[in-house]
């Protein structure tokens, strides 16, 4: 059973920084975990992880960041693939960043997609770093970042790669992971 959320502090929470932003998280008593944080219109958006590992995505009210607006409640799946949307394009950003400056290099965020070749195959299957010279830096699973990948990690639809290397070696790599 879902119960709404209210999404202002308790005296039982407690606050962490994650990447500059404070993150309240808070105990919600047979229900779960709230974590939610304030957006810079005021508004707060967070989700509610249930005991029963259940996720719903929360946002306040715009004039009551105590009210709930909204709650979405999602599929474990449907966490994931969110996780991968706001996940990966963050990595790339900062990967973007990095080497900005460096002629020639570039990052991009390949998917692997239902009926890819490489779909349930390892990253050694690819054989990609010698047939495009490209790097697999990353592979964002399950909103989950999965770091520099070894020959053995196996592909699961879904995965979004982090690539680094030339713009022709990033398009021969998503060529393969397409065509095989």
């Amino acid at each position: 059973m879902r119960h709404e959320a209210r999404l202002g502090p308790t005296e039982s929470g407690r606050e962490v920084k994650l990447g500059g932003v404070n993150v309240d998280v808070t105990p919600l008593p047979g229900i779960g975990v709230r974590k939610d944080f304030e957006l810079s219109s005021g508004r707060r958006v967070g989700v509610v992880t249930h005991r029963d590992g259940t996720v719903d995505l929360i946002l306040s009210e715009q004039d009551d960041p105590d009210a709930c607006r909204a709650q979405v409640p999602l599929s474990n799946e449907e966490a994931a693939v969110l996780g991968n949307l706001l996940g990966a394009p963050q990595l790339v950003t900062q990967l973007q960043e990095e080497h900005r400056g460096l002629t020639g290099i570039n990052t991009k965020q390949l998917p692997i997609l239902e009926g890819s070749p490489f779909d349930g195959r390892t990253l050694g299957d690819t054989q990609m770093r010698t047939r495009t010279k490209v790097s697999i830096v990353a592979v964002m699973r399950a909103g989950q970042v999965q770091p520099s990948p070894g020959p053995e990690f196996t592909f699961t639809a879904g995965d979004v790669l982090v690539i680094v290397g030339t713009a022709e070696g990033l398009a021969a790599a998503a060529k393969i992971l397409h065509h095989g």
